[in-house]
């Protein structure tokens, strides 16, 4: 057998890849992952800034949500105290009057009697500025629980049962809500 003088006869004959296409593919595969790793590196550095970016807006939403809060506690404490300054105002011309009626060293009953009454107009005018309502149910009105507390059962013949005889002291609703119950007596079951 005679040895062949050209290498890539041989390369054909032994299918291995000659020197030259060995540094080839190595330098092709460098060049592949150097390609993959700039583009990992990209890659990278955008998440990096879109991370920054959302930390950033994080940070601003969460010291929006604070400052917001802290202004509706600010709020809610200013409206609970105006509520009461208005209140408070409100009830001035009562005392006014309480004051002026005290004062009077010479009055009679029924000037006494009709102070009183004025007094007593001006008050409840002032409550119900305030939403201050009374509850004072009629006799023989439906008792409810929500508004009513029973003292006691009675024995009314004439009466319904389960239905108010007598208030023995008023309920007060604030904005619909109970503030004092009515104290009752109620019908007795026949």
């Amino acid at each position: 057998m005679s040895e062949n003088k050209h290498p890539e006869h041989n390369q054909a004959l032994t299918g291995a890849p000659s020197p030259e296409e060995l540094e080839a593919a190595q330098a092709a595969n460098e060049f592949d992952a150097m390609n993959a790793a700039n583009e990992a590196q990209a890659q990278l550095s955008v998440l990096q800034a879109k991370n920054t970016e959302l930390s950033d807006n994080y940070l601003r939403a969460k010291a929006e949500a604070e400052n917001a809060r802290r202004r509706a506690d600010d709020e809610i404490s200013k409206a609970r105290k105006f509520a009461l300054e208005s209140f408070a105002e409100s009830l001035l011309p009562v005392l006014d009057s309480f004051e002026a009626g005290l004062a009077l060293k010479e009055a009679t009953g029924q000037q006494l009697r009709e102070g009183s009454e004025a007094t007593l107009k001006q008050l409840k005018s002032a409550l119900e500025r305030n939403k201050v309502i009374e509850i004072n149910p009629e006799a023989g009105a439906k008792f409810d629980p929500h508004q009513h507390q029973a003292i006691s059962m009675v024995p009314a013949p004439q009466q319904e049962a389960n239905t108010v005889v007598t208030v023995l002291q008023k309920g007060y609703l604030i904005a619909e809500r109970v503030l004092r119950p009515a104290l009752v007596t109620v019908a007795a079951p026949h």
